[in-house]
Protein backbone atom coordinates (compact mmCIF):
# COMPACT_ATOMS: atom_id res chain seq x y z
CA UNK A 1 0.00 0.00 0.00
CA UNK A 2 1.26 3.98 -0.67
CA UNK A 3 -0.27 6.78 0.12
CA UNK A 4 0.21 9.31 -2.19
CA UNK A 5 -0.65 13.20 -1.89
CA UNK A 6 -2.41 14.57 -4.32
CA UNK A 7 -3.75 18.39 -5.83
CA UNK A 8 -6.66 18.58 -7.27
CA UNK A 9 -8.25 20.73 -9.71
CA UNK A 10 -11.89 20.52 -9.98
CA UNK A 11 -13.76 21.79 -12.95
CA UNK A 12 -10.91 21.36 -15.93
CA UNK A 13 -11.12 20.78 -19.32
CA UNK A 14 -9.94 17.37 -19.49
CA UNK A 15 -9.27 14.66 -16.55
CA UNK A 16 -5.38 15.01 -17.03
CA UNK A 17 -2.57 12.74 -14.16
CA UNK A 18 0.85 14.81 -14.09
CA UNK A 19 3.68 13.69 -11.74
CA UNK A 20 5.42 16.11 -10.03
CA UNK A 21 9.08 16.61 -9.30
CA UNK A 22 8.73 15.84 -5.39
CA UNK A 23 6.59 12.53 -6.19
CA UNK A 24 3.07 14.08 -5.35
CA UNK A 25 0.37 14.13 -7.70
CA UNK A 26 -1.49 16.98 -9.59
CA UNK A 27 -4.57 15.94 -11.03
CA UNK A 28 -7.31 17.74 -13.21
CA UNK A 29 -10.96 16.78 -12.91
CA UNK A 30 -13.81 18.10 -15.44
CA UNK A 31 -16.15 16.84 -12.44
CA UNK A 32 -17.11 20.24 -10.09
CA UNK A 33 -16.29 19.61 -6.72
CA UNK A 34 -20.42 19.24 -5.71
CA UNK A 35 -21.33 16.48 -3.56
CA UNK A 36 -18.70 14.14 -4.21
CA UNK A 37 -18.78 14.56 -7.62
CA UNK A 38 -14.85 15.24 -8.03
CA UNK A 39 -13.92 12.78 -5.32
CA UNK A 40 -15.50 9.97 -6.87
CA UNK A 41 -14.22 11.18 -10.51
CA UNK A 42 -10.35 11.01 -8.53
CA UNK A 43 -10.78 7.47 -7.49
CA UNK A 44 -11.61 6.52 -11.32
CA UNK A 45 -8.79 8.68 -12.75
CA UNK A 46 -6.31 7.35 -10.11
CA UNK A 47 -7.66 3.91 -10.95
CA UNK A 48 -6.78 3.76 -14.26
CA UNK A 49 -3.43 5.48 -13.89
CA UNK A 50 -2.39 3.55 -11.39
CA UNK A 51 -3.91 0.17 -13.20
CA UNK A 52 -5.72 -1.07 -10.06
CA UNK A 53 -9.34 -1.75 -8.97
CA UNK A 54 -11.31 1.62 -7.82
CA UNK A 55 -11.89 -0.59 -4.62
CA UNK A 56 -8.11 0.02 -4.01
CA UNK A 57 -7.98 3.81 -4.15
CA UNK A 58 -9.23 5.93 -0.84
CA UNK A 59 -8.78 9.18 0.02
CA UNK A 60 -7.83 8.94 3.52
CA UNK A 61 -7.42 12.93 4.37
CA UNK A 62 -8.68 15.99 2.73
CA UNK A 63 -11.89 14.51 1.31
CA UNK A 64 -12.86 18.22 0.97
CA UNK A 65 -9.71 20.33 0.47
CA UNK A 66 -7.62 20.23 -2.64
CA UNK A 67 -4.53 18.81 -1.41
CA UNK A 68 -5.32 15.06 -0.30
CA UNK A 69 -3.46 11.97 0.62
CA UNK A 70 -4.84 9.13 -1.45
CA UNK A 71 -3.95 5.70 0.11
CA UNK A 72 -3.58 3.02 -2.92
CA UNK A 73 -3.38 -0.10 -2.61
CA UNK A 74 -1.22 -2.92 -4.91
CA UNK A 75 -2.56 -6.32 -4.25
Amino acid sequence: MSVVQVKVKPSSRESAVEELEDGSLFVKLKAQPIDGKANAELITVLAKYFKVPKARVTIKSGAGARIKLVSIESR
